[in-house]
């Protein structure tokens, strides 16, 4: 009788705790500012009365420091949400699940913009809703620490093919690297080599998954055309995996310190975030997209195909609230810079705290203002970050 509970315990532990072997490299230096962020988003009125309590509220967690059991729940719920079917109808044709519904069909309008940091928070939370009402996932939205895998993104139990991994990384096929603002005139470039893989993952619990949207921006050359010029035609393909060390090293957690520390403002801290070519910053999080690249992963118009997208683009919510947070008047809140078109190419007006974020139609998720979205304790959310 003891050896069988020493045996069920053991089970039991091998299911909530996370792996060991893996050795993460420190990110210390970021976490203080995190913390930093959290003592102020605490530091409330005793008689604090709002719908949303940040002294309460659910905090979002980094993948690594979920248990396997956790870890499993979300991959669930998310392969749930890929087994509904489409709710978007003609608008996208190729959209056959309700996971497909969550393309970024204005890619144009939400990069290099006033609107990208709300716009891409609202469209997380977004995702996380669905995950919860739709397919009943009972907990956060994790996200992924880049720093915790730069210098070795193939170690990571992130990527070890296992059940509760997101899978690995695809077999080694010749392609070519990744040119970062080639397609514009005179701008400057940077690019990174060639990834690692550049074919189909094979194991964990998205090897089977087909990607029905795509490809618009690819930079790999052998995938299949899509129909429709859009990228928005009917294209059933396979997850592809490209993970890149050049790119994951970009995303260390040094360039999160130093972007927290040399961005005075709204308007220096997203075109760092971003990047600023001419300045050689490839910024974080361009780096952690192509930390993965492949496809869609890759590809600037569908990369939210690949479930890495949603744990990628929490940590990039997570840096903001961050930044945000270094100060307790709440004065990095209510500031918007940038136009309303990428790269203010062509010319437009300012973007303004007035400013709707629309996801479609509310087929996704509510409309707010970009006000309504600087705060993650205000508006429709409710939530903080370890």
């Amino acid at each position: 009788m003891k050896l069988l509970l020493s045996t069920l315990l053991l089970a039991s532990q091998a299911l909530t705790a996370p792996t060991t072997s893996w050795v993460p490299d420190d990110t210390s230096a970021s976490q203080e500012f995190a913390d930093i962020a959290l003592q102020n988003a605490l530091n409330v009125p005793s008689n604090y009365s709002s719908r949303c309590d940040p002294r309460t509220a659910p905090r979002r967690r980094e993948w690594h420091d979920l248990s396997l059991t956790d870890r499993r729940k979300w991959i669930a719920a998310v392969r749930c949400l890929q087994t509904k079917p489409s709710k978007i109808g003609e608008s996208v044709p190729g959209a056959k699940t309700r996971y497909d519904d969550f393309h970024i069909q204005q890619t144009p309008v939400i990069h290099g913009t006033g609107n990208f940091l709300s716009w891409h928070r609202h469209y997380t939370w977004a995702f996380e809703q669905a995950l919860r009402t739709e397919c009943n996932y009972t907990s956060h939205q994790p996200y992924l620490n880049w720093g915790k895998i730069s210098s070795s993104p193939l170690s990571s139990p992130l990527f070890d093919g296992s059940p509760s991994s997101i899978g690995n990384n695809g077999a080694y096929r010749p392609h070519p690297g990744i040119t970062l603002g080639g397609t514009l005139p005179n701008r400057t470039t940077l690019s990174f080599p060639p990834g690692l893989g550049g074919g189909c993952h094979t194991s964990g619990p998205f090897a089977n998954t087909t990607v029905n949207l795509g490809p618009v921006a690819s930079y790999l050359p052998y995938l299949r055309p899509n129909p429709l010029k859009s990228g928005l035609g009917y294209n059933p393909q396979c997850i592809i995996r490209d993970i890149n060390p050049a790119a994951a090293r970009e995303a260390s957690d040094k360039n999160v310190t130093d972007l927290l520390t040399t961005s005075p403002d709204i308007a220096a801290f997203q075109s760092q975030l971003q990047g600023v070519l001419e300045r050689g910053i490839y910024g974080v999080h361009t780096s952690g997209h192509y930390l993965l690249g492949g496809a869609p992963g890759g590809d600037f118009f569908t990369s939210p195909g690949d479930p890495y997208f949603w744990l990628h683009h929490a940590m990039v919510d997570r840096v903001w609230w961050m930044w945000q947070g270094q100060v307790a008047d709440g004065s990095r809140e209510e500031v918007v810079a940038g136009t309303v078109t990428m790269n203010d190419e062509p010319h437009s007006r300012d973007a303004t705290l007035e400013d709707e974020i629309d996801l479609g139609g509310g087929l996704l998720g509510e409309t707010v203002r970009i006000r309504d979205a600087v705060r993650t304790t205000a508006g429709p959310y409710c939530y903080l970050y370890e």
